[in-house]
Formats: structure tokens, C-alpha cells, sequence
């Protein structure tokens, strides 16, 4: 996966409302972060299927990431 996809899903993670993060079940979640990356960028089939997976096994540290946001107020 290219370098811009990777700090385009990141940068939108830590951009995100936490709450919005945690609200969402899995498959929403997944949904969501894959619709928003693809606005951002013009992803070819393969891409789309890697970006597929990839943010699907990183909801758990997506997770982490908006609880600890909570925590910090």
C-alpha cells in the first residue's frame, strides 16, 4: 500500500470524533473509514480490496486510539 493511503487513514483516525469512532459498530465503522479515505483519494481495485482489509483489522487499535482521545478531557 502506498505511503499516502496509509497517512491519509491515520491523519483522518486522529481527525475524527472519538465519540463518532466508538458509536459505530464494526461493519459500520469499517464503512465509514473506507468512504471517507476514498473522497480523499482515487483508489484502484486493488487498493480498494487491501484498504478493505487493512482498515478492517485495525478497528480494535481505531478503538484505542478514540478511548484514550476520551480519556485525555
Amino acid at each position: 500500500m502506498n505511503p499516502s493511503f496509509l497517512r491519509q487513514f491515520w491523519t483522518l483516525v486522529e481527525d475524527a470524533q472519538a465519540t463518532t469512532l466508538l458509536q459505530l459498530d464494526d461493519m459500520s465503522l469499517s464503512a465509514w473509514l473506507i468512504g471517507r479515505v476514498e473522497q480523499e483519494l482515487m483508489l484502484d481495485g486493488n487498493e480498494q480490496i487491501f484498504a478493505t482489509h487493512y482498515i478492517q483489522s485495525r478497528l480494535p487499535l481505531v478503538r484505542d486510539l478514540a478511548q484514550a482521545r476520551l480519556g485525555d478531557f
